[in-house]
């Protein structure tokens, strides 16, 4: 099933006007914040909303997914003509079958980022970025998502920007290390576009952070609407 996107068109102007960066290095940015904005208000209005936690796996587990994923994705081309133009350079799979060790990380990715009792989407969505690639502003279709998407970044370091829909000044900026865990709730979700950065434009508090071939392993909720009662 292709991913279901409304692509909202909006402008953003950077936080930092120079066109010069230095290479961002993301071994000395333990225990520094992630997660940049418009304001110090919006950071911290939305700071129980957007979560970015690092080394969240392992090296050996990355490659445990990649053993799994990289023979069917190799089986496809990168497209860059998504059926609603929001996604260039890409190739996509879902997955509802797992391997042991995948399944063991997916369980703590789960418990993390949902509730107890949510009942997540169908199968874990695959998405494979080009270096080249990119996603383009968007909100995914309230009619399938529901209030919760967490994501798992592999191969690549990338920026995740948010945008408020109705106001383009609101806006955050994430950084994806590498086998990082992000997390959207509520608001975020909503209220704010997202997409990741082209590899031009990649940069994170004025710091240029390089992108490489970059793979996320995506698990999402359903809507309330979509949820179905326990048999008794």
């Amino acid at each position: 099933m292709k991913l279901l996107l409304s692509v909202l068109s909006r402008t953003h102007r950077s936080a930092v006007g120079s066109k010069h960066f230095r290479s961002l290095s993301l071994s000395p940015l333990r225990g520094h914040a992630l997660v940049v904005g418009s304001s110090p208000e919006l950071v911290q209005r939305l700071g129980a909303q957007v979560e970015v936690r690092t080394s969240f796996i392992t090296e050996e587990e990355e490659g445990v997914f990649l053993q799994e994923l990289d023979p069917g994705l190799k089986k496809k081309r990168y497209e860059f003509d998504h059926w609603d133009d929001a996604i260039h350079g890409y190739r996509e799979t879902e997955r509802a079958r797992w391997g042991s060790a995948c399944e063991e990380v997916l369980n703590r990715v789960r418990f993390a980022a949902f509730p107890q009792d949510s009942q997540l989407l169908g199968p874990v969505h695959v998405l494979d970025l080009d270096k080249t690639g990119f996603i383009k502003p968007h909100i995914d279709s309230v009619k399938f998502c529901g209030t919760t998407i967490a994501g798992l970044s592999l191969l690549s370091d990338s920026i995740m920007r948010l945008v408020k829909e109705d106001a383009p000044g609101e806006w955050l900026d994430l950084l994806l290390p590498r086998r990082s865990l992000y997390i959207l709730r509520d608001e975020a979700r909503f209220n704010f576009t997202h997409e990741i950065l082209k590899e031009e434009d990649s940069e994170f508090n004025g710091l240029k952070v390089p992108r490489q071939r970059r793979i996320s392993v995506i698990c999402r909720n359903l809507p309330d609407s979509e949820r179905t009662e326990p048999e008794l």
